[in-house]
């Protein structure tokens, strides 16, 4: 069974634009990661979204494998590696999104169906509007394997 990858933060610090954070990973790589989605769409992050300045106050976790924000708000360095991943396109690009759909001539409906995802999701990836997340890049990359 192979063993699980523990992702350590080194520091973590807000970044410039509203819900971003500056991370250091524990091997010395930098990434600039957009929390916004987690804290839109989950009621625990809900004081961080009514209180701005609450999100500027983040630390980082007693092991590195999570950050804080006062009032018990956390968020796990998995969580952050992840988002990084997709964030910076070494999921799948949108290139290589659009690559693989023109490469089967899957129309946009056709692409969504075999993903099961909706079309306006497989538009947004297509034109690099929102990255891919690492499920959908699995499911594309199993999909050009079974048609092999």
């Amino acid at each position: 069974m192979p063993r699980k990858v523990l992702r350590r933060i080194r520091a973590i610090a807000p970044g410039q634009d509203a819900f971003t954070l500056r991370v250091q990973w524990d091997g010395g790589d930098t990434s600039l990661v957009d929390v916004s989605g987690q804290i839109g769409s989950f009621r625990v992050y809900s004081p961080l979204r009514q209180e701005p300045d609450l999100f500027r106050e983040v630390s980082l976790g007693e092991h590195g494998t999570d950050i804080m924000w006062p009032g018990d708000i956390d968020m796990a360095a998995d969580t952050l590696w992840r988002l990084a991943q997709e964030q910076s396109g070494a999921t799948m690009s949108a290139d290589a999104f659009r690559s693989w759909r023109q490469r089967h001539a899957y129309t946009l409906d056709e692409a969504a169906k075999a993903l099961g995802i909706s079309r306006r999701m497989v538009a947004y990836y297509d034109h690099g509007e929102k990255p891919i997340p690492r499920v959908v890049a699995l499911a594309a990359r199993a999909l050009e394997t079974s048609d092999q």
